[in-house]
């Protein structure tokens, strides 16, 4: 959870990469697609926050393994929720043949962030970096106005101010933003310079309708920024049994990624979530945890409640749930 922030106008702060000019994927946008090297980018992602046993902060420590059991699960994007500082992680990564969105917060204590200014030091940095796909600014912010003097419209003016600077700065990757379900009129209205809108969808274990619905409102790309399922119930629902369950998890995923892959003339894809469990979120970090809370969260699949420490597709020891088979097979049959 964000502290309260006080506004206050961003403030760039332009290091000059010493990082020599090196070829690299171009990333654009083309109507409802996202673009790569002039080619349509399908997104077969998986959201990634490594945080070991015992611990409460982010570790590539596991980096290896994690990258193989992705490329074995056919993912091609990886979403991070704050930049990866580590020249040689993104090198592993891409050569691993694949891409990162890049996300940044709002006020990270002038780390990074869109608040002070500093995100564009980071982008101008590894803005050539060939792992790069797309810059991501804010996640789910719309469900919090209190981190912006309960006024939403300050985020919308700041977000949309930062991807301008972004396009200044690197005219070779789009910028996006993780938004909590549907943009509504007064988000889209603000926030023009946002080049693909991924959207945070919870609503239960079909997303489909929400495909209707922005293409409705919006021509630009869209694509699924987080969705899919955990694996404990805490109560016997539909047919699924309480307590660990790794068969609901697998039925939700299954169901998710079939609806957001049939609706391709309209969704680039997922980025599900997530590839490991986190032990950090919910209590004790060295024991897994039950409960969890998050915003907006009553359409998880299929007991309405987040146990926050069983989304992976991976235990925290990296063996795989039912889950990471139905990804496998999702992901191989876009191929």
């Amino acid at each position: 959870m964000m502290k309260k922030i006080l506004l206050i106008p961003i403030v760039l702060f332009v290091l000059i990469s010493c990082n020599k000019e090196v070829k690299s994927d171009v990333v654009t946008v083309s109507g409802r697609k996202i673009m790569v090297n002039n080619q349509p980018y399908l997104i077969k992602g998986i959201c990634y926050h490594p945080v070991p046993k015992g611990s409460d902060k982010r570790d590539f420590g596991n980096l290896t393994q994690d990258l193989s059991l992705m490329k074995e699960a056919g993912i091609n994007t990886i979403r991070v929720y704050e930049p990866i500082e580590e020249v040689a992680v993104l090198d592993e990564i891409n050569k691993a043949e694949i891409k990162v969105i890049i996300g940044f917060g709002y006020n990270q204590g002038g780390k990074n962030d869109i608040l002070s200014g500093t995100f564009i030091n980071y982008v101008n940095k590894f803005k050539n970096h060939n792992a790069i796909l797309m810059w991501e600014l804010g996640n789910e912010y719309n469900y919090h106005p209190e981190w912006f003097e309960g006024d939403i419209k300050n985020w919308y003016t700041a977000m949309n101010a930062a991807s301008e600077i972004i396009h200044e700065n690197d005219k070779n990757h789009p910028t996006t933003t993780a938004h909590g379900d549907l943009p509504d009129a007064l988000a889209l209205s603000m926030s023009k310079n946002i080049d693909v809108w991924g959207m945070n969808v919870y609503r239960w274990d079909n997303p489909e309708t929400i495909f209707a619905q922005w293409e409705k409102v919006s021509e630009k790309p869209m694509y699924l920024s987080e969705a899919g399922g955990d694996s404990y119930m805490v109560i016997e629902k539909a047919g699924y049994k309480k307590g660990v369950n790794e068969k609901a998890q697998a039925d939700a995923t299954l169901n998710v990624l079939k609806k957001s892959f049939t609706n391709k003339n309209i969704c680039s894809g997922i980025t599900l979530f997530s590839f490991t469990d986190g032990w950090w979120k919910a209590g004790d970090n060295t024991t897994q945890d039950i409960g969890g809370w998050a915003p907006n969260s009553s359409g998880v699949p299929y007991d309405g409640s987040p146990n926050e420490e069983f989304w992976g597709i991976v235990d925290i020891e990296r063996n795989k749930k039912q889950a990471f088979k139905v990804v496998q097979t999702l992901y191989e049959e876009q191929n």
